[in-house]
């Protein structure tokens, strides 16, 4: 089978915020920004991976859920609980330098892990975990 990933979502509460990390500190590029019946939904992805975007979609976005089911969601993505995405990178500490100057919250310093590889952790500006991969050179 040929099966690949193409698109990933990740909720956030503040677009504006979100496109500053995203665009503005990771080096993502915007690919979409567009509006709809008073939500917002912006892609992003790596210009190194053209077929592969991460949507940043409001954290209630299905037109089904009720007021109480939106507010958990809120709730949640507050929490920090919501979704998790792993990046991958040629320099860890290099791209936790940068990170950590953008003032995003620290959950865990670049270090080598047992199983291979050597990364890093923070939040978005919604509360999301993002951590950051380096495998090691051959």
């Amino acid at each position: 089978m040929d099966v690949k990933l193409s698109q990933c979502f990740i909720a956030v509460d503040d677009h504006d915020k979100a496109l500053a990390f995203y665009r503005d500190v990771l080096g993502l590029e915007v690919r979409n920004d567009v509006g709809f019946e008073g939500m917002r939904w912006v892609t992003v992805g790596s210009p190194l991976q053209p077929d592969v975007e991460i949507v940043l979609e409001p954290p209630a976005a299905n037109p089904d859920f009720s007021p109480a089911d939106r507010q958990a969601m809120a709730e949640l993505l507050a929490k920090g609980v919501l979704r998790g995405v792993i990046f991958s990178t040629e320099d860890c500490d290099a791209l936790f330098s940068r990170v950590e100057a953008s003032g995003a919250e620290v959950l865990q310093e670049p270090m080598n892990q047992p199983y291979g590889v050597r990364d890093c952790a923070f939040r978005d500006p919604a509360g999301n975990l993002l951590r950051f991969t380096e495998r090691p050179r051959s």
